[in-house]
């Protein structure tokens, strides 16, 4: 089996422009993906900002089945706190095969059995990643090293006065450890396993997971859309 990482670009436009490379607000307080999109953009000389007051800014709401329509929901919604700015807003998380594809949608609240007596799809808050990787590894306990393979994804969506631009979607195709490795990344990196290069993503700086990930995959895809014509 092959590992590799994959990007797709998914275009559903409206008034399309050609954009110029410049400062690039992202949707999100995840300190963990500020610094992955920042070790994406610094290749391209891009600048990387959060939206002013985000954590002022109600929550949007990820009840979304898919990675897509959750990260087009949130750069949609976010965006109208910006009139005229483009705004990026991602979704992303781990499928694993021996799981059936989850965690899923539901990656980043995978522990709320655990820790808050709900189903992941019940909850909006956020559970730790510490308990999000102890789930997905008691899960996996009795899976041989052979069929622990796995990937993450990631759905970027760019959207400006509420109405979506395009999406991005971006995968990396890997192996789940039996146990965490590395102290960098954030969510499930310590459990990735990347074989083309032998590490775990919490191995990699910000700048070298940006080479590989799903994230980074994505992010390059967006950057290509903002420097050629976008849509007509």
């Amino acid at each position: 089996m092959g590992f590799s990482v994959a990007g797709e670009m998914m275009v559903e436009c409206s008034n399309a422009v050609e954009l110029e490379m410049r400062k690039i607000l992202i949707a999100t307080s995840n300190a963990g993906k500020l610094r992955d999109f920042a070790g994406a953009a610094l290749r391209h000389g891009a600048e990387i900002a959060g939206i002013p007051d985000f954590s002022s800014l109600p929550a949007v709401v990820e009840d979304g089945l898919t990675f897509e329509e959750n990260a087009c929901k949130k750069a949609e919604e976010y965006s109208r706190y910006v009139p005229g700015e483009m705004v990026v807003a991602d979704d992303s998380g781990l499928e694993v095969d021996a799981l059936d594809g989850a965690p899923g949608v539901h990656s980043a609240r995978y522990a709320a059995p655990d820790l808050q007596n709900k189903e992941p799809h019940e909850t909006q808050a956020n559970t730790d990643d510490d308990a999000n990787n102890a789930r997905v590894l008691r899960e996996l306990r009795n899976v041989p090293a052979g069929q622990r393979t796995g990937r993450f994804v990631c759905v970027l969506a760019a959207a400006r006065d509420g109405k979506t631009l395009a999406t991005f979607k971006g995968t990396a195709e890997g192996i789940i450890l039996d146990a965490p490795r590395g102290t960098n990344g954030f969510g499930y990196d310590p459990l990735f396993y990347f074989p083309q290069i032998k590490k775990t993503f919490a191995e990699l700086s910000a700048e070298e997971k940006s080479r590989y990930s799903h994230r980074g995959a994505a992010f390059r895809q967006f950057l290509d859309w903002c420097m050629d014509t976008a849509c007509n």
